[in-house]
Parts: structure tokens; sequence; C-alpha cells
């Protein structure tokens, strides 16, 4: 195990991948890997890239990697992919839009399959990251599966998120809602060589005229052609000018927490959830009483409660 630790700090992409595997396997050294890696993470820029499906979220982030490569940085990409409903693996298409970059060795791309959880977000996606950054990737680039206006967890995961919109796909008319265009700290308008790109703008702009952020920030609205290259470079300098905005303030130490806190009780909740079930159903009682349920022989209200009940008397007795 040191050695493959020590071989991922040191750059090795085979050691990267079998890291990354075992963590989003969940396997059974995956904690003492994470504890590990822990001190060696916190320096990476993560950044999240959200928005409906179609918007040309993985050509923006394909191009945008290529930008930072520009500057010499070692980029990281998660590309969260939706489930196969057969084997419940990614699909890959993310992936696959990200040819360009499939050849250079400053460049990881690793795709995560939802796995059922909601949010945008794969249920392993921060751990992931947080791998990545141990590895030296930086930024860490994250693309969302592109659920529509409810994958809110990347703002608790990046630093900072950007939310790409593209004109004529009823975009304008999302943005006048609650949801996810409310976590944008910079708006893309992609495939701007459609017709009604300037009602999108006007649309943004008046969803950003309604409100002002309390840390000041004034989202700007950057519009690309990702297939082209255009607008890229311009995004870039809008992510340069949101940590420039931001370096050593309290916004962001807040934020930072705030993800933190986030990202603790996630890990409990995982925790707690499957200590239960090794508790309470040690030899696959959950399955009979699964079958009881669906048969409704019990309902599932008083099956949580029971639990309940079951762990307070536990922890009652440890003490």
């Amino acid at each position: 195990m040191d050695r493959l630790l020590q071989d991922l700090l040191k750059g090795d992409t085979r050691a990267l991948s079998r890291v990354i595997t075992r963590v989003e396997n969940r396997s059974a050294d995956s904690l003492d890997i994470l504890r590990q890696l822990f001190r060696h993470t916190g320096k990476s820029q993560i950044i999240g890239v959200t928005g409906s499906p179609g918007s040309g979220k993985s050509t923006l982030v394909d191009r945008l990697a290529a930008e930072f490569r520009k500057k010499n940085n070692t980029v990281g990409i998660i590309a969260v992919d939706p489930s196969s409903p057969f084997t419940g693996g990614a699909i890959l298409g993310d992936r696959i839009r990200m040819q360009t970059l499939g050849v250079d060795p400053g460049v990881y791309i690793r795709s995560m399959a939802t796995r059922g959880h909601l949010g945008g977000l794969a249920a392993a996606t921060a751990d992931v990251a947080a791998v990545l950054e141990a590895a030296g990737k930086d930024p860490v680039l994250i693309e969302t599966v592109g659920v529509g206006q409810d994958e809110i967890d990347i703002v608790r995961l990046a630093e900072i998120s950007i939310v790409v919109l593209v004109p004529g796909m009823g975009d304008d008319i999302q943005a006048l809602k609650a949801g996810i265009m409310e976590i944008g700290d910079i708006f893309v308008i992609n495939k701007c060589d459609r017709p009604g790109v300037e009602k999108m703008e006007r649309a943004i702009l008046g969803l950003l005229s309604l409100g002002h952020r309390a840390d000041g920030w004034q989202p700007p609205i950057v519009k690309t052609t990702a297939t082209k290259g255009e607008g890229v470079a311009e995004l870039l300098e809008a992510i340069d000018r949101y940590y420039v905005f931001f370096r050593n303030s309290i916004s962001r130490s807040r934020k930072k927490q705030e993800a933190e806190r986030q990202r603790l009780i996630n890990l409990l909740e995982e925790r707690l959830v499957n200590t239960a079930v090794e508790q309470i159903f040690p030899d696959g009682e959950l399955n009979d009483l699964v079958s009881a349920i669906a048969e409704r022989r019990q309902d599932p209200y008083s099956v949580v409660e029971q639990i309940i009940r079951s762990l307070r008397f536990q922890r009652l007795n440890i003490s």
C-alpha cells in the first residue's frame, strides 16, 4: 500500500488509476488511503462545470483543459456520466467527446457513474477529487451529469461553479426559475453561433439584477463556441478574476468550511447507514424485511423507527 501511494504522489498514472478505483468502489482499504492522502490535498483549484444536457459541457471542458495546459498546469478531469441501466457503470459519453486530450500526459480524465446518486455528482466524487489533488493535478475540473435544475451538489464541492447554457433550448425560460441558475459564479452561453444569444443574455442579466450576492461578486457572462475554441480564453480570464477577487477573503474561507461540513455529513451518513445495516441485519435479514415490505406485510416507516430505537439502545448500553 505504501508503495502504491508513493507512486501516486510521484505522479504515476497507473498508481493513480488503481487508487481511484479502490476509492470509487469503497474497497476495504479505501478509508485508510484517503486518510493518508488528506494532508496532500487542499491546494488545487476545484472547478465545477454544470448545465443542462446538450449544452456542450464536455467540449467546453476539453477546450478549457487545453487552455490550462498552455500554462503548464497538469489537469485532472472528472466526468460524471449517467449510469448504464445494465451494468451500473458509466456510459463514457463525456470521455469520448474529450478525445483531443487523450494523448496528453499532462491531463488525466476519469469517468464516474452516478450509480443512482442525485444532484449531478456520483457519491464518491469528492473523494476522487481529493485523490487527484494529492496526485498534483491543478486544477481539477468536474463536469456534472447534466440532469437539469437540481444538480446543485457541485456548489458544495467546487470552489467555483460554471453554469453552461445554450440559446434556443428553453434555457432562457429556465433562467427565470430557482435552482441551478442560483449557483453560478460564471455563466457561459455556449454555441453562440446559434440564434437567440442576445435573448439568453438578457434573461441572465434580468435574473442577476433581482438581487446581489452577499460576497460582492458579480457573476460575469462569457460567450463561447467551444467546438471552434472561441471564447475559451476569455472564460479562463474570468476564472482567474474570480480567484483574484476571493483570494484570502472571508467568503472563500466560509465556502471551504461549508464544503468540508457537507463532506463530513455525507461521510457520516454513509458510515452510519452501513453500520446500521451490519449491526441490525448481520445475517441477511434485510432481504427478508424488504420482501415483507414489498408484499405489504410490513411498512417501511415502522421498520426505520425500530432500527433507530435499536441503535439508541445499543448506544446506551455502550455508554
